[in-house]
Protein backbone atom coordinates (compact mmCIF):
# COMPACT_ATOMS: atom_id res chain seq x y z
CA UNK A 1 0.00 0.00 0.00
CA UNK A 2 1.18 3.57 -0.61
CA UNK A 3 1.72 6.18 1.57
CA UNK A 4 -0.94 7.81 -0.62
CA UNK A 5 -3.47 4.82 0.35
CA UNK A 6 -2.72 4.51 3.89
CA UNK A 7 -3.32 8.09 4.52
CA UNK A 8 -5.98 8.84 2.26
CA UNK A 9 -7.93 5.65 3.03
CA UNK A 10 -9.40 2.93 0.48
CA UNK A 11 -12.76 2.49 -0.84
CA UNK A 12 -15.52 0.65 1.05
CA UNK A 13 -17.83 -2.39 -0.93
CA UNK A 14 -21.31 -1.39 -1.86
CA UNK A 15 -20.16 2.50 -0.94
CA UNK A 16 -20.83 5.49 -3.14
CA UNK A 17 -18.42 8.14 -3.23
CA UNK A 18 -19.08 12.07 -3.98
CA UNK A 19 -15.42 13.12 -5.04
CA UNK A 20 -15.04 16.61 -5.25
CA UNK A 21 -12.13 17.07 -7.93
CA UNK A 22 -11.69 20.72 -7.73
CA UNK A 23 -11.66 23.57 -9.98
CA UNK A 24 -9.66 22.17 -13.05
CA UNK A 25 -6.04 21.86 -11.96
CA UNK A 26 -5.60 17.80 -10.86
CA UNK A 27 -3.04 19.39 -8.12
CA UNK A 28 -6.00 20.66 -5.82
CA UNK A 29 -7.52 17.49 -5.38
CA UNK A 30 -7.86 16.49 -1.43
CA UNK A 31 -6.07 13.35 -0.56
CA UNK A 32 -8.91 11.54 -0.02
CA UNK A 33 -10.42 12.23 -3.13
CA UNK A 34 -7.15 10.96 -4.85
CA UNK A 35 -6.85 7.96 -2.58
CA UNK A 36 -10.52 7.44 -3.64
CA UNK A 37 -10.20 8.01 -7.49
CA UNK A 38 -7.19 4.95 -7.74
CA UNK A 39 -9.31 2.41 -5.08
CA UNK A 40 -12.85 2.37 -6.15
CA UNK A 41 -13.94 -0.66 -8.37
CA UNK A 42 -15.96 1.90 -10.69
CA UNK A 43 -14.97 5.68 -11.68
CA UNK A 44 -18.34 7.34 -12.82
CA UNK A 45 -18.75 10.69 -14.17
CA UNK A 46 -21.34 13.30 -16.25
CA UNK A 47 -19.88 14.46 -19.74
CA UNK A 48 -21.74 16.31 -22.35
CA UNK A 49 -21.81 14.38 -25.59
CA UNK A 50 -18.55 14.13 -27.94
CA UNK A 51 -16.96 15.19 -25.05
CA UNK A 52 -14.53 13.28 -22.58
CA UNK A 53 -16.32 15.23 -19.35
CA UNK A 54 -14.34 17.88 -17.52
CA UNK A 55 -13.97 16.03 -14.20
CA UNK A 56 -13.07 13.11 -16.03
CA UNK A 57 -9.93 14.99 -17.52
CA UNK A 58 -8.92 16.44 -14.05
CA UNK A 59 -8.27 12.88 -12.59
CA UNK A 60 -6.52 11.72 -15.91
CA UNK A 61 -3.44 11.78 -14.73
CA UNK A 62 -4.38 9.21 -11.73
CA UNK A 63 -6.26 6.59 -13.94
CA UNK A 64 -5.17 3.84 -16.09
CA UNK A 65 -6.38 1.68 -18.65
CA UNK A 66 -7.23 -1.30 -16.62
CA UNK A 67 -9.70 1.08 -14.35
CA UNK A 68 -13.62 0.18 -14.94
CA UNK A 69 -15.34 3.81 -15.74
CA UNK A 70 -19.23 4.33 -16.01
CA UNK A 71 -20.01 7.33 -18.37
CA UNK A 72 -23.10 9.33 -17.53
CA UNK A 73 -23.79 11.26 -20.88
CA UNK A 74 -26.24 13.92 -20.31
CA UNK A 75 -28.83 13.79 -23.50
CA UNK A 76 -29.59 17.39 -23.80
CA UNK A 77 -27.27 20.83 -22.38
CA UNK A 78 -27.84 23.98 -24.01
CA UNK A 79 -30.07 22.73 -26.70
CA UNK A 80 -33.47 23.67 -25.00
CA UNK A 81 -34.03 26.11 -22.43
CA UNK A 82 -33.83 25.30 -19.07
CA UNK A 83 -36.79 26.02 -17.35
CA UNK A 84 -38.73 24.37 -20.35
CA UNK A 85 -40.81 21.68 -19.41
CA UNK A 86 -39.87 19.18 -21.95
CA UNK A 87 -36.01 19.89 -20.60
CA UNK A 88 -36.96 19.25 -17.22
CA UNK A 89 -38.93 16.05 -17.83
CA UNK A 90 -35.86 14.12 -20.10
CA UNK A 91 -33.16 15.36 -17.82
CA UNK A 92 -34.67 13.91 -14.72
CA UNK A 93 -35.44 11.22 -16.95
CA UNK A 94 -31.79 10.71 -17.28
CA UNK A 95 -31.05 11.33 -13.60
CA UNK A 96 -33.11 8.23 -12.56
CA UNK A 97 -31.67 5.75 -15.41
CA UNK A 98 -27.96 7.21 -14.23
CA UNK A 99 -28.84 6.40 -10.76
CA UNK A 100 -29.94 2.88 -11.38
CA UNK A 101 -26.66 2.23 -13.04
CA UNK A 102 -24.77 3.67 -9.82
CA UNK A 103 -27.37 1.43 -8.21
CA UNK A 104 -26.54 -1.65 -10.05
CA UNK A 105 -22.66 -1.48 -9.55
CA UNK A 106 -23.69 -0.73 -5.59
CA UNK A 107 -25.72 -3.45 -4.88
CA UNK A 108 -23.02 -5.91 -6.65
CA UNK A 109 -21.07 -4.70 -4.04
CA UNK A 110 -18.90 -2.19 -5.67
CA UNK A 111 -17.86 1.05 -4.67
CA UNK A 112 -18.09 3.79 -7.12
CA UNK A 113 -16.70 6.96 -7.37
CA UNK A 114 -18.74 9.52 -9.18
CA UNK A 115 -16.71 12.63 -10.02
CA UNK A 116 -18.07 16.30 -9.29
CA UNK A 117 -16.09 19.69 -10.57
CA UNK A 118 -15.33 21.54 -7.69
CA UNK A 119 -17.48 20.81 -4.53
CA UNK A 120 -20.28 17.86 -5.09
CA UNK A 121 -21.91 20.04 -3.32
CA UNK A 122 -21.91 23.32 -4.87
CA UNK A 123 -24.31 23.14 -8.15
CA UNK A 124 -22.91 19.80 -8.74
CA UNK A 125 -25.22 17.01 -10.77
CA UNK A 126 -23.68 14.55 -7.97
CA UNK A 127 -26.96 16.01 -5.78
CA UNK A 128 -29.12 14.38 -7.96
CA UNK A 129 -27.57 10.92 -7.10
CA UNK A 130 -27.05 11.30 -3.44
CA UNK A 131 -31.29 12.54 -3.20
CA UNK A 132 -31.90 9.29 -5.05
CA UNK A 133 -29.41 7.00 -3.38
CA UNK A 134 -28.31 8.20 0.07
CA UNK A 135 -31.64 6.25 1.79
CA UNK A 136 -30.73 2.64 0.19
CA UNK A 137 -26.77 2.60 0.06
CA UNK A 138 -23.78 4.49 1.93
CA UNK A 139 -22.39 7.36 0.89
CA UNK A 140 -19.91 9.31 1.18
CA UNK A 141 -19.97 13.39 -0.39
CA UNK A 142 -15.51 14.59 -0.58
CA UNK A 143 -15.49 17.78 -0.28
CA UNK A 144 -13.62 19.56 -3.52
CA UNK A 145 -11.89 23.01 -4.05
CA UNK A 146 -14.63 25.01 -5.53
CA UNK A 147 -14.21 26.81 -8.96
CA UNK A 148 -14.94 29.72 -7.53
CA UNK A 149 -12.15 30.18 -4.85
CA UNK A 150 -9.83 28.57 -7.22
CA UNK A 151 -10.36 31.23 -9.82
CA UNK A 152 -10.17 34.16 -6.93
CA UNK A 153 -6.95 32.81 -6.25
CA UNK A 154 -5.66 32.55 -9.51
CA UNK A 155 -6.83 36.38 -10.25
CA UNK A 156 -4.72 37.05 -6.64
CA UNK A 157 -7.96 38.50 -5.07
CA UNK A 158 -9.03 38.49 -2.02
CA UNK A 159 -12.74 38.11 -2.13
CA UNK A 160 -14.09 38.93 1.53
CA UNK A 161 -12.39 41.53 4.22
CA UNK A 162 -13.65 41.85 7.75
CA UNK A 163 -17.60 41.45 7.66
CA UNK A 164 -18.31 41.56 4.10
CA UNK A 165 -21.15 39.43 3.06
CA UNK A 166 -20.52 37.37 0.17
CA UNK A 167 -23.66 36.72 -2.53
CA UNK A 168 -23.03 33.71 -5.33
CA UNK A 169 -25.59 34.49 -7.95
CA UNK A 170 -26.40 32.25 -11.47
CA UNK A 171 -26.11 34.21 -14.20
CA UNK A 172 -28.83 32.28 -15.26
CA UNK A 173 -30.88 35.13 -13.69
CA UNK A 174 -33.58 37.41 -15.23
CA UNK A 175 -31.39 40.82 -15.83
CA UNK A 176 -33.52 43.42 -14.12
CA UNK A 177 -33.20 40.37 -11.16
CA UNK A 178 -29.30 39.82 -11.54
CA UNK A 179 -29.44 43.88 -10.99
CA UNK A 180 -30.79 44.16 -8.34
CA UNK A 181 -29.46 42.03 -6.21
CA UNK A 182 -25.94 42.97 -7.14
CA UNK A 183 -27.07 46.54 -5.84
CA UNK A 184 -27.57 44.69 -2.43
CA UNK A 185 -24.22 42.81 -3.00
CA UNK A 186 -20.68 43.55 -0.87
CA UNK A 187 -18.94 40.98 -2.80
CA UNK A 188 -20.32 38.39 -5.34
CA UNK A 189 -19.64 35.69 -7.46
CA UNK A 190 -21.50 35.11 -10.69
CA UNK A 191 -21.38 31.96 -12.18
CA UNK A 192 -22.97 29.90 -14.99
CA UNK A 193 -21.81 33.25 -17.29
CA UNK A 194 -21.29 31.47 -20.72
CA UNK A 195 -24.00 32.29 -22.95
CA UNK A 196 -25.38 34.86 -20.37
CA UNK A 197 -21.90 37.07 -20.69
CA UNK A 198 -23.65 40.31 -22.48
CA UNK A 199 -26.42 40.13 -19.79
CA UNK A 200 -24.23 39.83 -16.81
CA UNK A 201 -21.89 42.92 -17.94
CA UNK A 202 -25.14 44.87 -18.31
CA UNK A 203 -26.20 44.03 -15.23
CA UNK A 204 -23.31 44.31 -13.31
CA UNK A 205 -22.88 48.07 -14.73
CA UNK A 206 -25.91 49.02 -13.82
CA UNK A 207 -25.74 47.73 -10.72
CA UNK A 208 -22.33 50.46 -10.79
CA UNK A 209 -20.06 47.74 -10.11
CA UNK A 210 -17.85 47.23 -13.39
CA UNK A 211 -15.21 48.96 -12.04
CA UNK A 212 -14.11 45.97 -9.63
CA UNK A 213 -15.56 43.40 -12.03
CA UNK A 214 -13.06 40.75 -12.69
CA UNK A 215 -14.11 37.96 -15.69
CA UNK A 216 -12.30 34.85 -15.32
CA UNK A 217 -12.01 32.05 -18.01
CA UNK A 218 -10.89 28.59 -17.49
CA UNK A 219 -9.92 28.87 -14.01
CA UNK A 220 -6.64 27.18 -12.94
CA UNK A 221 -7.21 25.26 -16.36
CA UNK A 222 -4.79 25.60 -19.76
CA UNK A 223 -6.35 28.40 -21.47
CA UNK A 224 -7.10 30.48 -18.46
CA UNK A 225 -7.94 34.19 -18.82
CA UNK A 226 -7.86 37.01 -16.49
CA UNK A 227 -9.31 40.31 -17.64
CA UNK A 228 -11.44 43.03 -15.94
CA UNK A 229 -14.79 42.96 -17.37
CA UNK A 230 -14.62 46.09 -18.61
CA UNK A 231 -12.10 44.90 -21.10
CA UNK A 232 -14.85 41.59 -22.08
CA UNK A 233 -16.65 42.30 -24.97
CA UNK A 234 -17.25 38.62 -26.00
CA UNK A 235 -20.81 37.90 -26.93
CA UNK A 236 -20.39 34.83 -24.77
CA UNK A 237 -17.82 32.86 -22.75
CA UNK A 238 -17.32 29.59 -22.26
CA UNK A 239 -18.87 26.52 -19.80
CA UNK A 240 -16.32 27.70 -17.75
CA UNK A 241 -16.41 31.49 -16.82
CA UNK A 242 -17.16 33.54 -13.78
CA UNK A 243 -17.01 37.16 -12.95
CA UNK A 244 -15.84 38.14 -9.55
CA UNK A 245 -16.48 41.25 -7.58
CA UNK A 246 -14.12 41.73 -5.04
CA UNK A 247 -15.20 43.04 -1.53
CA UNK A 248 -14.26 46.36 0.16
CA UNK A 249 -15.11 46.02 4.01
CA UNK A 250 -12.65 46.32 6.78
CA UNK A 251 -8.66 46.38 5.42
CA UNK A 252 -6.33 46.57 8.45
Amino acid sequence: MSLLDTIAGRAEAGTLYGIGVGPGDVRYLTLRAAGLVRSVDVVGFFAKRGLEGNARRIVAPLMDASRHELRLEYPVTEEVPVADAAYQAEIAAFYRRAAESIAAHLQAGRSVGLLSEGDPFFYGSFMHMWRRLDRDFPVEVVPGVTGMSGCWTQANVPITWGDDILSVLPGTLAEDVLCDRLQRCEAAVIMKVGRNLPKVKRAVTGAGLLARALYVERGTMDGQRIVPLSACDDERGPYFSMVLIPGQGRQL
